[in-house]
């Protein structure tokens, strides 16, 4: 059995930070749920412990005070706002295992914001030198952490980073979570992955997935 952590999920208001937390409430780990609606917050702490009367989850009022008591650090906040968060918990991250699950949209959907060459994961790398920042549970839909088997196969999470270890603890969680971990490689595999997320909400718009849809590696 994997060692209990401390998880703290930044912006767990959310749809993406929401379906972690729900994702991982029957797992062996303590949450901490952070975000901007206390209203919310206390929404799904309550939806956590209906699921799960004895869960290890609780509200904290400051990011820096969850990804201080955290082991791993979930920036469940848009590309836009990682930056100032990356500024906040820089202090309390060294060492520390921070995912980062967003994607670089334009407001169209239509392109990556980001500059060739790079992605939000690199860039979040490079504001948190000293963190080992993993690009996971990007290329899912918040919708299919409901529904992680289709028909008949369970979806793929991709990840990616520069910490073979990391990698391997962020790979737990994903099966916490009911999803099958893949990992791409490096951190500059964020690129592809983003690509990826950027191709499929553009399918999931043209043919009307209602965010049932996700990748899967079919194989001998």
């Amino acid at each position: 059995m994997a060692a209990q952590k401390t998880i703290a999920i930044i912006g767990a208001t959310g749809k993406m930070g929401g379906a972690i937390a729900k994702g991982l409430v029957n797992g062996p780990n303590r949450l901490l749920l952070f975000g901007n609606n206390q209203e919310k917050l206390s929404g799904l702490l309550s939806a956590l412990k209906e699921t799960k009367r004895d869960t290890d989850a609780e509200i904290i009022g400051c990011s820096v005070d969850a990804s201080w008591e955290a082991d791993i650090i979930i920036a469940a906040v848009p590309y836009a706002a990682e930056a100032t968060l990356a500024e906040q918990i820089r202090a309390v991250a060294t060492g520390k295992i921070v995912i980062s699950i967003s994607n670089p949209l334009s407001a169209d959907f239509c392109r990556l914001v980001t500059e060739p060459g790079t992605s939000a994961g690199e860039q979040l790398q490079e504001l948190l030198p000293h963190a080992r920042v993993v690009k996971a549970f990007s290329t899912n839909f918040s919708a299919a952490f409901n529904h992680t088997d289709v028909s008949g196969y369970k979806l793929d999470a991709f990840i990616a980073g520069n910490d073979d270890e990391a990698l391997l603890e962020v790979a737990e969680l994903i099966t916490e979570v009911g999803f099958n971990p893949v990992i791409a490689g490096d951190l500059t595999f964020s690129r592809t992955l983003e690509n990826m997320t950027l191709l499929l909400i553009n399918a999931n718009i043209r043919h009307g997935y209602k965010g049932q849809a996700g990748w899967k590696i079919l194989h001998n």
